[in-house]
């Protein structure tokens, strides 16, 4: 989902600037938003949400304001107003406000160093934001990125959307040859209504030779090595990534329809393994 700025800023690091390359949208009707079971899979890691802070043997949170390799608009905070727990959901909050040289506010968690996993299951149950500006994303990040770079280092994005598009969300894969506008996506099209009126279980099924993106359990789009422009880097742990940017090079910043505060709603994270 993002672009990415030097090493000294590989830590402050954003879902990927630009839409990718895209093919025809397939237009489905919604579906019900239940845990999709599969035989094949087993749960190896979750979080609920539900206790009363964010759980630190889990997440960290990631905070600064310099566009995150994007041009956004937004200062990452921990703090309680643009981070916390509630009634068992996750709350990621963009708020208009002045901070740090900033106009908005909002919060960003990952898993780097905590759970970092190859191949597997990895889905969460969202409800995402609605208004121009704004842009709510789950994706992975490899976990070399400290030595490879970006996007060497492989960057799996398992959902994106941006405001403008409220029926539409995104997956994608970035990696070297094929990153950035050029990255290897395709969209999803609810017929009817916005990804903001209900939570959604968003996933990726991610294996040795193929990635699959799954919105409550339809698939609509995989990734196999001879498709790609460039070099399979999906073979090594990745980290997860939740956080709502508002404004960059894709979104466009928000105007006046755009209300504040925005929430991105996380009901859970659970990532599975093939059963062996």
């Amino acid at each position: 989902m993002k672009k990415y700025l030097t090493l000294a800023c590989l830590f402050f690091l954003c879902a990927c600037g630009g839409s990718a390359t895209q093919v025809a949208t397939p237009v489905l009707e919604p579906s019900v938003t239940t845990q999709v079971s599969n035989p094949i899979w087993e749960l190896v890691w979750q979080d609920e949400f539900d206790g009363s802070t964010l759980d630190h043997s889990k997440w960290q949170e990631e905070t600064g304001g310099d566009g995150w390799g994007n041009h956004e608009l937004q200062f990452y905070t921990s703090r309680t107003e643009n981070l916390r727990l509630a009634e068992g959901k996750l709350i990621i909050e963009a708020r208009k406000e002045n901070y740090s040289g900033r106009e908005y506010t909002s919060a960003r968690i990952k898993t780097a160093g905590l759970q970092e996993t190859t191949y597997g299951r990895f889905e969460a149950r969202i409800k995402i934001p609605a208004g121009q500006g704004t842009w709510p994303a789950f994706w992975m990040l490899g976990n070399n990125i400290s030595t490879a770079g970006w996007p060497n280092c492989g960057e799996i994005d398992i959902m994106e959307n941006i405001g403008k598009e409220p029926a539409t969300i995104h997956g994608t894969v970035h990696g070297p040859g094929y990153s950035g506008a050029q990255g290897n996506g395709r969209p999803y099209s609810l017929a009817s209504g916005k990804f903001a009126d209900e939570y959604h279980i968003y996933a990726v099924e991610w294996e040795a030779t193929e990635i699959r993106w799954y919105v409550d359990g339809i698939q609509y789009h995989s990734v196999r090595p001879d498709q790609l422009a460039g070099k399979w880097v999906f073979d090594h742990p990745h980290f997860l990534i939740l956080n709502l940017a508002i404004g960059g090079d894709w979104p466009g910043t928000p105007d006046a329809s755009t209300v504040f505060p925005q929430q991105m709603l996380v009901d859970y994270v659970r990532v599975f393994k093939r059963k062996s």
